[in-house]
């Protein structure tokens, strides 16, 4: 199996107007974290500004064992406290990418010229892209060398319009990714509100919510056995 993957979590805090926090949502980075490590992957993470990331608020829970143990591992902190940026990482040493979710990836992950370049990288020299949540907004630009968009013709799964508006934030995002996603030809897949669902097309793997997360990170690691 290859064993190295890039984990890309959003840098961005602010969520919109609204004068409150956001970020990466801590699930949708334990989770699949674990799997991956479990798996044997050497992970290496990035955020669009290099540094430390920021966690939503509303994300934090120690319940979760999964949450816990990332939050306790000492070595797992250390490298996810100094992440590099996109440009200082090199995507032909990498066997597939990930976009963690949280609301912050709508603001930094969609027009983003560093991490569309590394993406398609990824997938042209036969690597998996994989995405859950909000995460598929960085999908959203990324086009292969002859052109086309990379999730043309692609079932895809993401955050819904329906959960956006189940939470509130349908009119503080900048854009709902779900119609977005559509706009760019993909083929949209979902659950009910909440529910677990993952798609796989061929070596994209996106997923819908926080529930889907593991689950995602189960489909790349079976992808690249």
């Amino acid at each position: 199996m290859s064993n190295k993957i890039l984990f890309v979590v959003t840098g961005h805090a602010r969520l919109g107007d609204t004068g409150k926090e956001t970020g990466y949502f801590l699930s949708e980075v334990s989770h699949p974290h674990k799997t991956f490590v479990d798996a044997g992957l050497e992970v290496t993470f990035i955020t669009p500004k290099g540094g430390k990331p920021p966690m939503d608020p509303r994300s934090y829970n120690t319940d979760d064992p999964d949450n816990k143990e990332f939050l306790e591992n000492d070595d797992w902190q250390q490298r996810f406290a100094d992440m590099r940026r996109p440009a200082e990482v090199n995507a032909a040493e990498y066997d597939a990418i990930f976009f963690a979710g949280g609301h912050g990836a709508m603001w930094d992950f969609p027009d983003n010229p560093d991490l569309a370049e590394l993406t398609r990288s990824v997938y042209e020299h036969g690597g998996v892209v994989s995405a859950v949540c909000h995460g598929p907004a960085a999908l959203l630009d990324v086009r292969l060398a002859d052109g086309r968009l990379l999730i043309e013709g692609k079932e895809v799964a993401s955050f819904t319009n329906e959960e956006e508006q189940a939470v509130g934030l349908a009119e503080v995002v900048p854009f709902l990714l779900q119609t977005r996603l559509e706009e760019r030809g993909a083929r949209h897949k979902h659950a009910d509100k909440f529910q677990t669902c993952v798609v796989t097309d061929g070596r994209l793997v996106t997923g819908q919510n926080p529930a889907s997360a593991r689950d995602v990170g189960e489909a790349v690691v079976k992808l690249l056995k």
